[in-house]
């Protein structure tokens, strides 16, 4: 169920970015088309290609690739990594032959279906193999590919399982799989941006003897809960709309979120779509490798185990239940900080930075069996921002103190890479 979750995620997160930006299916560029491309084979493949948060990482790879693919031919933007003295021909073969020759190398067991696709691309978009465009993605792959080479984000093998400690305000696997830590050495891989994983470190969560932890404590024990919730139907709504994998929420595009008018005609370009696609999968990508860090430096019980034991944290108004059961089951790694409000928060933050403006109209698709609504229409990047934070709550995966510290570093993250990445040249 966890990567079932995760795996749903990751087109989740396309549904947002596209779905915002306006890109339809008659409006995509070769930037757009690949991006998709490369989240369903990221997404739907059986068995997944990347179980765990890591998949996150692969897309930002892909996009610094094509990135500097693309701003190499007349780009106005500076290169993130790959400086290609000379560049010439098509932006598009250049986007693809990066995309597809990035994607071949992480996923060796795709690659002849990935060599399928493209030569179907070129073809269909009228484009030669030759064209001197396909010599420049390739070169930008292979740049990216040697600058990330045993950076960490997918360690072979992995290192032991991870499961935690059996101590009062200490994470631990949780029922009912009892899972070790999914992705346990995500913290430790090499950011694409920031200056390491600790940058941007969370201030400390509140004690568990304090009035912030038993009041927060006692929200989640209330509107969280499995059964005898206080949770109102629109509270239980939230939390099923949000019950998916946001990654592949957002990720995926679909002509029914495209929203008209989004972006000015001006930014509907490929320099202007790899720049943000760059932008958004760097900052969510460094955003999670911090938040990873955070979770094994602070290593924080989650709900589930702590209100079972909350007769025994020393805190007077935390009164435990030991039958208590959350509405989700809690994912297994700890829950400081949270991964979802991070990785929301970044993209969220990166679109508002983009835009100059939090103010957009813009609609979002769940794929959680359970939503009986399966769009979600917003007005401004915070509100859905805000949603997440109240989701994971209602679900009872999450205190509200560990979602705002994963906003926060998301938010915090995207304006450094927004502030040094991609910039004018």
């Amino acid at each position: 169920m966890a990567q079932m979750r995760w795996n749903r995620w990751i087109a989740a997160a396309t549904t947002v970015l596209l779905g915002t930006l306006g890109w339809s299916d008659v409006r995509a560029d070769a930037v757009t088309d690949w991006h998709e491309i490369a989240a369903t084979t990221l997404c739907k493949t059986t068995p997944p290609l990347r179980p765990g948060p890591h998949g996150f990482l692969e897309l930002a790879v892909v996009q610094a690739a094509v990135y500097d693919a693309v701003q190499a031919i007349g780009g106005k933007y500076k290169p993130y990594r790959v400086t290609i003295p000379g560049a010439s021909g098509s932006p598009e073969a250049a986007t693809a032959k990066a995309a597809h020759d990035v994607l071949a190398h992480v996923f060796p067991s795709q690659a002849e279906k990935l060599g399928t696709t493209y030569k179907e691309y070129l073809t269909k978009k009228g484009l030669k193999e030759d064209d001197p465009g396909v010599a420049v993605g390739q070169k930008a792959a292979a740049g990216i590919i040697a600058f990330r080479a045993d950076d960490g984000r997918n360690p072979t093998p992995p290192p032991a399982p991870f499961v935690g400690e059996k101590k009062i305000g200490v994470w631990r696997s949780t029922p009912p799989a009892n899972l070790p830590m999914a992705s346990s050495w995500l913290g430790e891989a090499k950011p694409f941006a920031i200056q390491s994983n600790t940058q941007f470190r969370a201030k400390p969560p509140p004690a568990l003897t304090s009035e912030e932890y038993a009041k927060d404590y006692n929200e989640t024990k209330a509107v969280g809960a499995k059964t005898n919730s206080t949770r109102t139907p629109e509270q239980t709504e939230i939390a099923d709309f949000f019950d998916t994998n946001h990654l592949c929420m957002t990720f995926q595009r679909a002509p029914h979120n495209v929203v008209a008018n989004a972006v000015a005609a001006g930014t509907k370009s490929v320099e202007e779509s790899s720049r943000i696609l760059m932008l958004v999968t760097m900052s969510f990508s460094d955003a999670l490798i911090v938040c990873w860090n955070d979770k094994r430096y602070y290593g924080i019980w989650r709900p589930s185990t702590a209100i079972n034991e909350g007769e025994d944290d020393g805190n007077p108004a935390t009164a435990g239940d030991p039958a208590w059961q959350p509405y989700l089951n809690n994912p297994p790694y700890s829950d400081y900080t949270s991964g979802a409000n991070s990785v929301m928060a970044a993209i969220a933050r990166t679109l508002i930075n983009v835009f100059g403006k939090d103010d957009m109209t813009f609609t979002i698709t769940s794929e959680s069996p359970t939503a009986k609504e399966k769009t979600r229409t917003y007005t401004k990047f915070s509100g859905m921002m805000d949603d997440m934070i109240a989701a994971r709550i209602y679900q009872g995966i999450h205190f509200r103190f560990a979602d705002q510290a994963g906003r926060e570093l998301g938010e915090k993250v995207a304006d450094y890479v927004f502030k040094n990445v991609g910039t004018p040249k």
